[in-house]
């Protein structure tokens, strides 16, 4: 509380130079002394005493299975969007992070949880390893050709799942009360798929079983629509406190309120930490003042993209069972999946707008609000009726999305939250353009190329004028570097670089650095589509 660093995540990923207890019994000493109120100079000089700088604990590491050239690289005919990729793939040696091995001495002394094996972080201010940047991080590796790196990170991943009985938010322990969105099936189908690794697979399928487990028993809620209950998953924290990494913003948010429980708002909080869109207006929809952040209800929502990754995941799993001829376990994660789609089309579902919306608990109706998790069950496989994808895109052009030429927004709300406008989002261009991809129609195939081509001239445009790649990015005027939210935008950045090798892999032979970006406008598309059925 006293604000000694801009950003509260550095006092808390600050290690101990020697045992909690006693730098506990320093401070109570030193606060006695000054009848609870340390001035700053004493505390400052406290903290140099007792606690080490940031990233103490890790060490650079160059990924053994990287190499100069991987093949992709092959396939993009723009030079200068091939120079910018190679230049990607060599950012993987700058992310790469090693604990040090002298850490076990002394585990308890540092919030960073220990991983056995070295690991690709997002950049900036995080210097451990995320839940869900770590699936386009992963991605992005694969194309690099360093598939020794992923299983590494994997290994990870099932050893907090072993330990905890979920994935944390990401590898601190101030992370252990919540989880992040559930890519970790899918991260292990992607290597699988890669390096068909089976001996791997029968090794950790019950781990990822057990992932999902925590799921079904923490995080599920019935929705009763007429005489039927179905049963999907929310983002829940049942927690009070402030966010360690957050805490003097919690603290004085809770402040802030002239009534209300801060108790359940920093539950809210911690839940809206959870979902991976911390903060958006997504969770504000139907509080008190839908602008502020102390309006928070996440887990009053039910998300569409948490239950199509999940419904992805059971899928997967069933599969897995199938591959390793465990038929009992497959038709389990079958029957699974078959219910969550049934309960995707009856609560989330809308025919008339074309799309999937989050659900309100308490309002017993959908957010009919825009964001680009209502298609997340398109990019996840998770419909049965393939005229969906055509309905979606008729919905992009009705939301108007179509016309904004830097990126898909992450919503059409301007609140300062770093998930609303102006921001865009690697992830989320990948749900809609991977989304779109996968019709077989010419029409959501061409807009889809169209959308990939748009984020790779904003980002290419972006690297251009500051040699760097950005968490997330400002759409409003031609592309900068993001902003909004609870600290200053990050450079790095894991699922960035993982988004944009993937969009050069697809589409390299077609993308440009220079063109003008598209305004999506139908009569151009007509146009677009009759050239794309022209003999090249």
């Amino acid at each position: 509380m006293a604000k000694l660093y801009p950003d509260d995540k550095q006092f808390v990923d600050m290690s101990l130079t020697s045992a909690p207890g006693q730098v506990l019994q320093h401070f109570h000493e030193l606060a006695s002394t000054h009848n609870h109120s340390i001035p700053r100079r004493q505390l400052q000089a406290f903290l140099q005493e007792h606690f080490r700088a940031v990233g103490q604990e890790l060490q650079p590491w160059t990924p053994e299975d990287w190499k100069d050239s991987p093949r992709f690289l092959q396939k993009i005919s723009d030079p200068k969007l091939r120079v910018w990729a190679e230049q990607l793939h060599q950012l993987w040696k700058k992310l790469g992070k090693k604990v040090k091995p002298e850490f076990l001495q002394h585990p308890e002394r540092s919030s960073l949880i220990y991983s056995q094996h070295p690991f690709v972080v997002p950049g900036g201010r995080f210097l451990e390893f995320y839940y869900w940047d770590s699936y386009w991080v992963m991605e992005g590796l694969l194309l690099s050709e360093m598939p020794q790196t992923v299983k590494g990170m994997l290994q990870n991943f099932l050893d907090l799942v072993r330990v905890y009985g979920h994935v944390p938010n990401g590898a601190r322990v101030y992370y252990l009360q919540r989880s992040q969105p559930p890519l970790l099936t899918l991260m292990m189908d992607r290597y699988v798929a890669y390096t068909n690794d089976t001996a791997f697979l029968r090794d950790s399928v019950g781990v990822l079983a057990s992932e999902l487990d925590f799921w079904a028993e923490n995080r599920s809620i019935s929705v009763l629509l007429g005489e039927r209950s179905y049963v999907l998953n929310r983002y829940h924290v049942p927690y009070g406190g402030p966010r360690p990494e957050s805490y003097s913003k919690d603290a004085e948010l809770a402040g802030s309120l002239p009534e209300g429980d801060p108790e359940a708002l920093w539950a809210e909080l911690k839940a809206g930490a959870e979902s991976g869109w911390d903060f958006s207006s997504r969770w504000l929809v139907g509080g008190p003042d839908p602008d502020l952040l102390s309006s928070i209800r996440t887990s009053k929502l039910v998300p569409v993209d948490l239950n199509a990754f999940l419904c992805q995941a059971e899928e997967l799993l069933s599969n897995f069972y199938a591959r390793l001829g465990n038929d009992s376990q497959a038709r389990k994660y079958r029957r699974l999946r078959d219910q969550r789609l049934a309960a995707l089309t009856a609560v989330l579902w809308d025919e008339e707008k074309g799309a999937w919306f989050d659900y309100d608990l308490e309002n017993g109706k959908k957010n009919l609000e825009f964001y680009p998790s209502n298609l997340a069950p398109l990019w996840a496989g998770c419909f049965s009726d393939p005229s969906v994808v055509d309905k979606a895109l008729s919905y992009l052009e009705d939301s108007q999305i179509l016309t904004y030429q830097y990126g898909i927004p992450t919503s059409l709300r301007k609140t300062g939250q770093q998930w609303d406008l102006p921001n865009a989002w690697a992830p989320l261009q990948d749900l809609v353009i991977r989304g779109l991809a996968k019709s077989p129609a010419p029409r959501a195939q061409e807009v889809a190329f169209q959308l990939a081509q748009n984020w790779i001239q904003t980002t290419f445009a972006v690297y251009s004028r500051e040699s760097a790649m950005y968490e997330k990015y400002d759409i409003s005027n031609g592309g900068q570097p993001g902003g909004g939210g609870e600290y200053e935008v990050q450079e790095g950045f894991g699922w960035t670089n993982g988004v944009v090798l993937m969009l050069l892999d697809r589409y390299g032979d077609r993308l440009r650095s220079g063109a003008p970006t598209a305004v999506l406008e139908f009569q151009c598309l007509a146009a677009a589509l009759l050239l794309s059925l022209l003999p090249q």
